[in-house]
């Protein structure tokens, strides 16, 4: 029997949550995470850092908890990048200095996208790629029902220009606009940008309130087709939860990075391509997709990885 205690810290899109749960059974596991007040997000996260008790300590984002927790003394400590943390983080004129020093004070860093590797061995040499975990127990596939002969599009990713590319996907989707009907989730800084923009092309939008995690399988399983990001170049988490619940997903992965070798759709990052991956879209393209989310983001075998690093960290 492994005696151990794990401590997670903050979360993103619910990665920590289903490590967690995918980690043997016999730790011991806490998971620290923040309220949406004030107070819990300054000193009563603060405070839970402090007085948190643990063999292991692992940190979702390289920012203020990060810091919290080294400032703590709180060893060995993970901490987890997960994007934004690393890719606006170290050009931010407030965050950059925390950013840097987070990456060289943690005993281990972890990316959650090929695409940050290369920006983060800047610091230090070390650092490993952790696909995301996906729980295909609870994203899961379920058949889709056509109503009017039109492929349904889900606008997966918040609206944000400047990351997402949430504009490029708009006017690809006008120019198809009779073939589709497209749904958009009300979140992200540019998201009435982005609805003003498909107004101008005559674009219909159906959109969705923002829902809480659970409640978004509901959305992918109301699609045909989804888009992910067009910015990075990494396979993000709305990717592969549309796919775990059965959907084809269309959005930029890039040929540059060997960690996406095994992608059956790369540098989808043109509004002609993206055209062209709805309108030639192969019947076989889900099978695919699911099969690379089965061979590389199965949770049970990146618990056993991180079971293996918290081992060779404290042992």
């Amino acid at each position: 029997m492994i005696c151990m205690r794990v401590v997670h810290i903050n979360d993103c899109a619910s990665v920590g949550e289903t490590i967690l749960k995918f980690l043997p059974r016999e730790l011991d596991k806490q998971h620290i995470k923040r309220g949406r007040g004030l107070w819990s997000k300054t000193f009563g996260i603060a405070k839970k850092i402090l007085m948190a008790k643990g063999d292991i300590y692992h940190v979702h984002y390289l920012l203020q908890d990060c810091y919290l927790a080294s400032s703590f003394r709180k060893h060995p400590l993970i901490g987890h990048a997960h994007g934004t943390d690393v890719r606006l983080g170290l050009k931010h004129r407030l965050w950059k200095k925390l950013v840097r020093r987070n990456l060289r004070s943690c005993d281990k860093v972890f990316v959650s996208t090929a695409d940050l590797i290369k920006t983060a061995r800047k610091f230090r040499q070390d650092v490993e790629y952790i696909p995301n975990p996906i729980d295909t127990d609870f994203f899961h596939p379920k058949p889709s029902v056509s109503i009017n002969g039109k492929k349904k599009v889900l606008v997966g990713s918040r609206s944000d220009w400047k990351v997402k590319h949430t504009d490029i996907v708009i006017r690809a989707l006008a120019k198809v606009k009779d073939e589709v009907d497209v749904s958009i989730i009300h979140y992200g800084e540019d998201f009435f940008e982005t609805f003003k923009l498909a107004q101008s092309l005559g674009l219909k939008l159906n959109v969705l309130p923002k829902a809480p995690r659970n409640e978004l399988r509901e959305y992918y399983w109301n699609a045909d087709i989804v888009t992910g990001t067009f910015g990075s170049g990494g396979l993000g988490m709305v990717s592969l939860e549309a796919i775990s619940c059965g959907r084809p997903v269309i959005a930029y992965v890039s040929a540059s990075f060997p960690e996406y070798q095994d992608w059956p759709l790369k540098d989808v990052k043109t509004e002609q391509k993206i055209v062209a991956a709805i309108r030639d879209m192969s019947s076989d393209l889900w099978r695919k997709e699911y099969k690379y989310i089965e061979k590389n983001h199965d949770p049970r075998v990146i618990a056993d990885r991180l079971m293996n690093v918290y081992k060779d960290l404290l042992f």
